[in-house]
């Protein structure tokens, strides 16, 4: 029996095509790409940013406890300070490790790079990878110029394949491929791919290992040294994104009778003047520091910790003994982390408690996926790759020629798909059909994920966030529902209006 396609040919791909789709046994009709018709009646329209996303299920009723980190979590910062981070850390390469005064002249690329990416330290390569440690073509940059695919092959040994042991290990640390995956981490791979930049185009030598060892330190001196929190500190308009409704999200918790508790690494008196509402400030890194009390004035006392009393602020500390003076386990505490490595890891793999990740990219990226013209590339571009699936047993010359004319035009919708998220390196969570290294992660150390604290208000304290069951490669999609991740889950929209 003949099988019925809706054969919406254009760039290349002509009628002469269609007719060797009916020499296989194909009835074409014509219709157009850019035709609603070629989208699926049942697939969403747009997707609301405000929505929480589930990769296991979570029942709100059961979390008695609310745990918090503070940077990109609890304050959300504008794109205004990584401007700044870049800007005096690219001056600390100048002035304190002596570079070159030129470098001063790259101004920072704002939508270069995005969070998730590895960096060869030997080659000075910035990449992205998928989930199978691949890389993905065209995605490649030394400096700021993309290398061709055929001299990633080359540095590569003919694969694009990078090795586990060469990769970035469990914490994102190898030892000759780092991934960068907080969103501090932009202007610092942004000023890493400027300054190979600056020393290659000017041929000058350098070793790619110095250079990374550099700008990851000039990077960390504006931590280390104050700057950043100096910066929002005296303009908190300016760089604090959410603020009402992140004051209104621990509010509604804290008048439901929820536990709260916050995590940090930053300094008592930025975390004391930027948050609205106190916390139970803590900071843990390793099983051997103890906690130490801070007074009102935030300097530290000298007794011994024996129990963490609610108000108080501590700092040190490690998380064994915050689990033995608070008993606190299992799915009673959420956890929210923008960090999926440090934040969220350890947390769910080790002592079963909930996690949250906080993906503010979410918010650009439903736009994207949102996008009519995203909704017509990616469903023609599977189309063809299903026909391209169908037609690759036929032997003749004809449809040899019909299979490399379609190939050329499946990779035009990849990088066409591509760019509608990042030029240089796409989505954060695909690589070109497959999840990214970050997306994999991100599945696996975090219960749900959401662009920000404030989804929360969204949602009843009762509520159970339900993953979608899409269909495993040998399944049938016998159900709707996976079509609909993300619209059909209306948020509450009158909770964020009443702090507006």
């Amino acid at each position: 029996m003949s099988k019925l396609f809706i054969c919406p040919f254009y760039h290349a791909l002509s009628f002469f095509h269609c007719l060797i789709c009916l020499s296989h046994g194909l009835n074409v009709t014509f219709g157009s790409p850019s035709g609603s018709d070629l989208i699926p009646p049942g697939a969403c329209k747009s997707l609301n940013s405000s929505v929480i996303y589930a990769n296991n299920e979570v029942d709100l009723a059961e979390v008695d406890i609310y745990g918090f980190d503070y940077d990109y979590t609890l304050a959300q910062y504008s794109n205004a300070l990584n401007t700044l981070i870049y800007n005096t850390a690219r001056d600390f390469l100048v002035e304190h490790f002596k570079y070159p005064e030129e470098i001063k002249t790259y101004d920072y690329l704002p939508n270069f790079a995005v969070r998730g990416l590895h960096y060869d330290i030997q080659k000075g390569l910035l990449m992205k990878i998928d989930a199978f440690h691949y890389i993905q073509p065209g995605t490649v940059y030394r400096g700021l110029t993309p290398l061709p695919d055929e001299e990633v092959l080359d540095l590569y040994g003919g694969t694009f394949h990078v090795p586990l042991q060469q990769d970035s290990g469990f914490y994102g640390k190898g030892p000759k491929v780092k991934q960068f995956m907080d969103i501090f981490s932009i202007p610092e791979m942004t000023l890493m791919a400027v300054a190979n930049d600056f020393f290659i185009t000017n041929d000058i030598e350098y070793d790619p290992v110095h250079l990374f060892k550099d700008v990851s330190e000039a990077i960390g001196m504006v931590h280390i040294k104050g700057y950043m929190y100096k910066w929002i500190m005296q303009d908190l308009d300016k760089f604090i994104l959410r603020g009402d409704e992140t004051d209104a999200v621990l509010h509604k918790l804290a008048s439901h009778g929820k536990k709260l508790f916050l995590i940090t690494n930053s300094p008592f008196s930025f975390v004391n003047s930027t948050s609205r509402d106190p916390s139970q400030q803590c900071f843990f890194k390793n099983g051997y520091r103890p906690f130490r009390r801070l007074d009102g004035n935030g300097d530290l006392r000298w007794e011994k910790i024996t129990s963490l009393e609610k108000g108080q602020i501590y700092k040190q500390g490690n998380l064994f003994d915050f689990l033995r003076l608070t008993g606190w386990r299992g799915s009673k505490v959420l956890y929210f982390g923008d960090h999926l490595y440090s934040d969220l890891a350890d947390l769910m793999l080790r002592h079963g408690w909930r996690t949250a990740a906080i993906v503010p990219e979410l918010e650009h990226e439903t736009k994207v996926v949102s996008a009519h013209r995203y909704a017509v590339n990616l469903t023609w571009l599977q189309a063809l790759t299903g026909l391209m699936e169908r037609l690759q047993i036929h032997r003749d010359a004809e449809s040899r020629d019909v299979f490399v004319e379609w190939q050329k035009e499946r990779e035009e919708l990849r990088v066409m798909t591509k760019n509608l998220f990042n030029p240089q390196f796409g989505s954060i969570f695909r690589t070109l059909h497959n999840p990214t290294y970050f997306s994999r992660r991100l599945n696996r150390f975090s219960d749900i994920y959401m662009a920000s604290l404030s989804c929360l208000l969204n949602y009843d304290l009762s509520y159970t966030f339900y993953p979608r069951r899409t269909p495993l490669q040998h399944e049938a999609p016998l159900w709707m529902d996976q079509l609909c991740t993300g619209c059909m889950k209306t948020p509450h929209l009158e909770d964020m209006a009443n702090i507006r």
